[in-house]
């Protein structure tokens, strides 16, 4: 073996290795020995850059070479693509073919991947058909690609016609339609794909493992994903040492609601990955369980796993859901030291977690700061206006986007609408809503039809917000139709109310918020005969409706609250306080508990002794009780997962004045300040 060929082997060893610093020593000597403009050497370099991760100083070797082939091309092509910068990779390739250098069946496939990767379909098929006509297209790493351009593209009969055109099939073909059938949500048709490979003689492998148990979560089939665990311990798979199938296991049983199985699986695993982590967090969140994901949390922030932005948006998620400010902020203070802190993604998220744990003016803060924006970025902000009932920014800042030439989507659109709502702004709605209408980009969806029913529900205009759903041009659904149900409930307009009732039992009959938005509006009539009959049929259908749940938090944890809730150590003190607070509310401000106010959309609960110990009184109760100087002079923060119900609405605008204190109420819908007797919402909720 020649010099020339000793430093062409040490610098794919570099390659296989991933060891830029030893790969860069090696460069240096091919400069000294004269190899600089060697072609082979040349091809090797660039490999080796760009499997390292330093695309830069590939293309730094590619633009200063003499003459090229079709490796030096490709494996440029192949450096940006793994730095997922599909666009360079296919600007590339549209070089390389006005050059006279011809791809091979690898260009095809690097770019076929480019393709899926930024879903553009339209130069995918461009490409597959140079790649037919080239005579490339029965080569398998060809047809491998175009497969999996087409199921990322979300085209996947065309990835079944290809799959089923191919003469030959390899383990590779198969775990691909499998993946795509996963991908697309079509999990029955990837297992029996899976089955029907095994028939076939070939062995799977742990991507068609991996994905064949994502297919599994997609539609729950925790049987069929027991059974391919089972069949892996069986077989003797070592799971402890494969990421990618723990993974997939872990995902497929917190998606299940097992935990106890998913941190089974977590907790064997040898060499836990960001996701896996992530995953299980969110799982533990989500089902409410947030000391054993927070426990997790504090694992990986002291593990040597860096944290990326998967990591730190996920958990910025969690955060912002529950309203864990602290957390939050300490999450911020870990982000910005670290270089994923900077990505927009990140900074989104840490924007909305403020929003949503009702510090708008630190996402302001932020917002301002912020180096770069994109389109999310600005409509995270005019959502948190639209939440606050500060319709009139939301217009101002909507405005601003367009000024800095970002073009707003059809989310942003509906995030201004949705403020207008919130905020009574009725003209501003239309003429926006026009222009939505009349872009030659975007089209408005049933939700941006559903926020205009709702501002003309709001200003009692139901028969003109009834046309608007009966004459767009989009499908209806229930959700539409139970916003103008609530503008029916709020005029007290018995007559449109039993017209959109009976529509709505008709499309969702088993859903009993539909029964009891018209047992509501039958009782508001003093109906009593039809109200009873409809909660009747509630019963004897035996639906139930999402139980109210509240939280505040105190002293860096948590308390949660149900309707009635009696768990909680200090209920009797909470009990006897509401009845002082109560009491003095009646003597000072004339205040009574409206019985009207249970039947309201909100939760099951229809006795007046109920509306006393609704979730969200619980949660302030206990607040006032045992918040000592924690909330003296601030406001008291309370959040809650349904609609806050008429009652608690004006017993805290009561409470806000008797007690001269604050009170920020987060629902399902908007943020509620309570000061001095008002409410931030001026009944728009």
């Amino acid at each position: 073996m020649n010099e020339r060929q000793k430093l062409a082997e040490l610098l794919r060893n570099c390659s296989k290795i991933l060891s830029l610093d030893v790969g860069k020593q090696v460069h240096g000597v091919i400069l000294r020995m004269g190899y600089v403009f060697d072609l082979m050497i040349c091809n090797d370099l660039i490999d080796m850059y760009g499997k390292c991760r330093r695309v830069e100083l590939a293309r730094s070797v590619f633009d200063k070479m003499p003459e090229r082939n079709v490796v030096s091309w490709t494996a440029l092509m192949c450096g940006y693509l793994q730095q997922e910068n599909a666009q360079e990779s296919l600007l590339l390739f549209g070089r390389m073919l006005l050059s006279n250098v011809k791809p091979n069946e690898y260009t095809y496939s690097t770019n076929l991947k480019a393709c899926g990767f930024v879903g553009v379909v339209e130069n995918g098929r461009q490409i597959h058909g140079l790649c037919a006509k080239s005579g490339f297209g029965e080569y398998l790493v060809a047809g491998n690609s175009i497969i999996d351009m087409y199921s990322r593209c979300g085209k996947l009969g065309d990835a079944e016609k290809k799959f089923h055109e191919m003469p030959e099939k390899s383990l590779i073909t198969w775990n691909v339609m499998i993946g795509g059938y996963a991908m697309g949500g079509f999990g029955d048709k990837s297992l029996f794909l899976f089955k029907q490979m095994q028939q076939g003689g070939e062995m799977p492998d742990e991507f068609t493992f991996a994905s064949t148990l994502k297919a599994c979560s997609c539609f729950k089939a925790v049987r069929e994903g027991s059974q391919i665990h089972g069949f892996l311990i069986t077989r003797g798979f070592r799971i402890s040492s494969q990421k990618v199938i723990a993974g997939a296991l872990i995902d497929l049983y917190v998606k299940s609601g097992n935990l106890f199985e998913a941190h089974k699986v977590f907790s064997q695993v040898e060499q836990k990955s960001v996701i896996s982590w992530t995953t299980l967090t969110v799982g533990y969140a989500q089902a409410g369980k947030l000391t054993e994901a927070m426990d997790l949390f504090e694992q990986l922030r002291e593990s040597s796993i860096t944290l990326d932005g998967f990591v730190l948006s996920s958990m910025m998620g969690i955060f912002a859901d529950f309203a864990l400010v602290e957390l939050g902020k300490q999450l911020h203070c870990c982000a910005v030291k670290i270089p994923a802190g900077l990505d927009i993604s990140v900074l989104n998220s840490i924007m909305d977690m403020y929003i949503k744990c009702g510090l708008i003016e630190e996402a302001e803060t932020l917002f301002d700061v912020m180096r770069q924006k994109n389109v999310i970025s600005w409509t995270v902000m005019i959502t948190g206006y639209g939440k606050y009932g500060l319709g009139g920014e939301a217009v101002e800042l909507f405005k601003k986007m367009h000024m800095d030439s970002i073009e707003p989507d059809e989310v942003s659109y509906l995030a201004l609408l949705t403020a207008c709502s919130h905020s009574g702004l009725i003209h501003e709605s239309e003429e926006y809503f026009l222009k939505l209408c009349n872009s030659n980009h975007l089209k408005p969806s049933v939700e941006h039809y559903a926020c205009m029913v709702d501002i003309l529900g709001r200003a009692g205009r139901l028969r003109e917000a009834k046309a608007v759903i009966e004459n767009m041009p989009v499908k209806q659904n229930v959700g539409i139709w139970q916003t103008l149900l609530g503008a029916c409930r709020v005029h007290k307009n018995v007559e449109i109310g039993r017209e959109v009732g009976e529509i709505l039992l008709k499309l969702d009959g088993n859903n009993p918020v539909n029964y009891v938005m018209m047992s509501n509006i039958f009782a508001d009539a003093r109906l009593w005969e039809e109200c009873e009959g409809l909660r009747g049929l509630v019963k004897t259908k035996g639906l139930r409706k999402e139980a109210g749940q509240s939280w505040v938090e105190i002293d860096k944890k948590m308390h949660f609250f149900y309707n009635r809730d009696e768990t909680h150590p200090l209920t009797k003190s909470i009990h006897e306080f509401l009845y002082k607070m109560e009491k003095k509310m009646k003597d000072e401000l004339g205040y009574t508990r409206e019985v009207s106010f249970s039947l309201h959309d909100v939760e099951d609960e229809t006795r007046d002794e109920g509306l006393r110990f609704h979730s969200e009184k619980l949660a302030i109760g206990l607040a006032l009780l045992s918040g000592g100087d924690e909330f003296e002079g601030k406001p008291i923060y309370v959040f809650k997962n349904l609609r806050v119900c008429g009652d608690c609405h004006e017993y805290i605008k009561g409470l806000s004045k008797i007690l001269t204190k604050t009170f920020l109420v987060r629902d399902a819908n908007r943020f509620h300040k309570f000061e001095n007797g008002t409410c931030s919402c001026r009944g728009y909720w």
